[in-house]
């Protein structure tokens, strides 16, 4: 490669603007050469252990939560030491991926930062993102219970007076370039490209469920009856408690629900906004 396609390709690999691998030049940048000599990354991690406010401030999470998250981690992230060079350990791995997703840094500003390659940056981030996702959603995600649908709705009540209210629903798009061969398909009508974040949060404003990855074009309504918390609403296949009377009142018990906004379609344990602006008080408020 000419010094001038080299630059040319540089420019292309740091926009992510390559649909294709090219010719490496090095298997190890020159500027790594000494990354696990110089042990910068060792270094920094057990200094800023040392200053728990800053170790926040840069991991987003306290150390005791970072030590917990590891652990559990550590055994899918791990890899063997060959003959070629030795792996990355999993405090870096999980630190570079805690990183990337606490930022949104551009895997070319962070191959600096850790000095290792742009594309091992990606690996590594697809890794221990799957690995994060397969030790964590069994306790932060788990499927409910119906004691499980009662107590959210009891938290609802209690902090925003909406009784039966198992949740609130709505999508978020979340912008990316444009998948090379896509079209229109992630155009959202923000004139941005984007894939859309489905969630249901409860009234602590955890969340309950999120599925990630629709096309930006979709509508939220579409978008929720295919995704796979919605398959199981529509099917009736949450567990959901069985109706029951409104506070203050004997009898009519009334179908548990979640909320969403005006995107949403009405279903018997769906509830959106009256649709319009010129609403009677009655309708605006809700009574």
């Amino acid at each position: 490669m000419n010094r001038q396609r080299v630059k040319v390709v540089a420019v292309a690999e740091a926009f992510g603007l390559l649909d294709e691998p090219v010719e490496r030049r090095y298997w190890v940048h020159p500027m790594n050469n000494d990354r696990e000599n110089s042990e910068q990354f060792k270094k920094f991690f057990e200094n800023i252990r040392r200053y728990p406010e800053k170790f926040f401030e840069y991991y987003r999470m306290s150390v005791s939560s970072f030590d917990e998250l590891l652990e559990n981690v550590r055994p899918h992230i791990t890899k063997t030491t060959t003959t070629f060079r030795n792996p990355i350990c999993a405090e870096e791995r999980l630190t570079i991926t805690l990183r990337y997703l606490s930022t949104g840094t551009y895997f070319a500003a962070l191959k600096f930062d850790f000095r290792v390659g742009r594309s091992t940056i990606g690996i590594i981030v697809k890794e221990t993102c799957q690995a994060l996702w397969t030790v964590v959603q069994p306790t932060e995600m788990p499927v409910l219970t119906t004691n499980d649908w009662l107590e959210i709705s009891n938290v609802f009540n209690v902090k925003t007076n909406f009784p039966n209210c198992l949740g609130a629903i709505d999508g978020k798009h979340i912008r990316c370039k444009n998948p090379s061969n896509s079209g229109s398909l992630f155009f959202n009508y923000k004139k941005f490209f984007s894939v859309v974040l489905m969630a249901v949060a409860d009234a602590n404003l955890q969340f309950i469920t999120i599925d990630v990855g629709s096309y930006g074009r979709e509508g939220d309504s579409n978008i929720f009856k295919e995704c796979p918390f919605g398959k199981m609403l529509y099917a009736k296949k949450l567990n959901l408690p069985e109706p029951n009377p409104l506070p203050n009142t004997n009898n009519n018990p009334q179908p548990f629900v979640f909320i969403g906004d005006g995107a949403f379609a009405l279903h018997t344990n769906l509830l959106r906004p009256y649709p319009g602006r010129n609403l009677t008080d009655t309708r605006r408020i809700g009574i």
